[in-house]
């Protein structure tokens, strides 16, 4: 069954306090190898009781590898068969990531999932350079995999492959033949139409097993989600939910309210009649007041409402798999949303 999880990248959800958090319906979090490394680093959060007495999340814990890092941070990035040497973003010091310095971190953190390293590049990019990261993806995953040594860690692996389907399936299959607990799919919304990440989904979900999770790595939009959904994908993570929330834009049944229009200002109505976040017990004009005198309340309301609103997408989703009529729950919502 089909989930969204928030990303608390260091350890923290911008802008929402844990009890918030809970109250939206989220089960699990995402948080970052790369950052958490950085600050306050591994070996702090291990000695203040890992990731998860760290943070007061009481859920499970996703962190992603720093895999994506090498692909937001290339410019600071050097990579190499060894690893990745970056330059850190907060004061220029050397930071060199291997796969076994990956799972290292990831170990000491304590997080229920660890992600594998792995090489990901924007699109579009030159096949050789897709089918290189690819392969070096592959063998990265590979060593994650022999670092491993907690019993209480699952490692999930990562299918990179760009646009090229024949190249998917092949990252799909090694990866699978390594035996992993988790699959995610990797390297997609980095630059492609949505059409593009459709088709890739559609090549690739059929070659990872039924019976493991399978995971949409850093998508999307609530229209993106469904047609995952429809795809086979049953895990999410995103900024786009609180990302729009800091800047004003609310997503709702009947598609993105965008809080700074004029139209608002007077405007009486909640966002949605039927959520019950604390955002919607407040009228659209008070909102849009909060964002127009600049105050910090106006992205926290918003945030919190964005992740209820996913929250409950997801919820929906679920309801109508077990109905069987997902099919039809997927056309209403685009009909609602006017797509």
């Amino acid at each position: 069954m089909p989930a969204f999880m928030p990303v608390g990248t260091q350890g923290t959800v911008k802008g929402v306090d844990i009890g918030r958090l809970g109250e939206t319906g989220a089960q699990m979090m995402l948080a970052n190898t790369y950052h958490l490394a950085l600050r306050p680093g591994e070996e702090t959060v291990a000695l203040l009781g890992g990731l998860r007495r760290f943070s007061g999340w009481p859920g499970p814990i996703l962190t992603d590898s720093g895999g994506f890092q090498v692909f937001s941070l290339s410019q600071q990035a050097k990579v190499s068969e060894w690893g990745v040497e970056f330059r850190s973003h907060i004061d220029g010091s050397l930071i060199r990531l291997s796969p076994e310095r990956a799972m290292e971190i990831q170990q000491r953190l304590g997080s229920d999932i660890a992600m594998v390293l792995d090489h990901v590049v924007g699109l579009p990019s030159k096949p050789k350079t897709i089918a290189e990261a690819t392969w070096r993806s592959i063998r990265w995953a590979e060593r994650c995999l022999k670092a491993a040594n907690r019993s209480d860690q699952m490692v999930w692996a990562i299918i990179q492959g760009g646009l090229d389907g024949p190249l998917r399936r092949e990252s799909a299959g090694a990866s699978v033949a390594l035996g992993f607990r988790g699959y995610a799919v990797g390297g997609l919304s980095v630059g492609e139409p949505p059409e593009q990440m459709y088709q890739t989904l559609d090549l690739t979900v059929p070659e990872l097993p039924a019976d493991c999770p399978r995971y949409l790595m850093g998508v999307g939009r609530p229209e993106d989600l469904l047609e995952a959904i429809a795809r086979g994908i049953d895990l999410f993570d995103c900024v786009m939910p609180t990302r729009n929330g800091r800047n004003a834009l609310a997503f709702t049944n009947s598609g993105p309210v965008r809080l700074r229009n004029t139209c608002h200002r007077q405007d009486s109505q909640p966002l949605e009649k039927q959520c019950f976040c604390p955002a919607c017990r407040h009228s659209r004009g008070y909102l849009r007041h909060l964002f127009q005198a600049q105050e910090m309340l106006g992205p926290i309301l918003l945030s919190i409402h964005n992740l209820t609103y996913y929250q409950r997408l997801l919820a929906e989703a679920r309801v109508a798999i077990a109905a069987d009529r997902f099919t039809q729950f997927h056309q209403a919502k685009r009909a609602g949303w006017g797509i």
